[in-house]
């Protein structure tokens, strides 16, 4: 498992062959690259600053993925968050899955994503055409996350 929560940007690809190339018995990859759009609720977004608390971010990554390991088969896994102040089109997050199949990967990537957007701390601050704004979690992410609970 790779944790890291960090400024400076990453080369997804770079992450994924790791994983991909690891242990021979790897049949799947799937990964997920989030991005800083640059519109949000109709406003044009100019930046947007993540904050975390150092050390409880990562243990709460951990958890997750642990929890993802504990439902489906899954080899390995790497999250990869950046805080700091970015810009649209600068990368945000990446999560990688490795498995023997895609069906493990595929259900696996996207419950660590639904459970980064709502259970890691990050705090988020949008600047806009409007002003600075602190974002919560939206419904959305909410109802995502809830799908998984069993």
């Amino acid at each position: 498992m790779t944790i890291r929560v960090q400024i400076q940007d990453f080369d997804a690809g770079f992450e994924i062959s790791k994983l991909r190339l690891a242990r021979p018995d790897v049949g799947a990859v799937v990964s997920f690259v989030g991005q800083v759009r640059d519109l949000n609720e109709g406003n044009m977004v100019a930046a947007l600053t993540l904050e975390h608390y150092p050390g409880m971010t990562e243990k709460s990554l951990e958890a997750i993925v642990t929890q993802a390991k504990s439902r489906w088969n899954i080899m390995d896994a790497t999250i990869i968050h950046r805080v700091g102040t970015l810009n649209p089109l600068d990368q945000i997050v990446l999560v990688a899955v490795s498995s023997a199949h895609r069906g493990e990967a595929f259900n696996a990537c996207e419950f660590i994503m639904d459970y980064l957007k709502t259970e890691a701390p990050f705090w988020k601050k949008e600047t806009t055409d409007e002003g600075e704004q602190w974002l919560d979690a939206k419904e959305t992410d909410e109802t995502a996350r809830n799908r998984w609970k069993k």
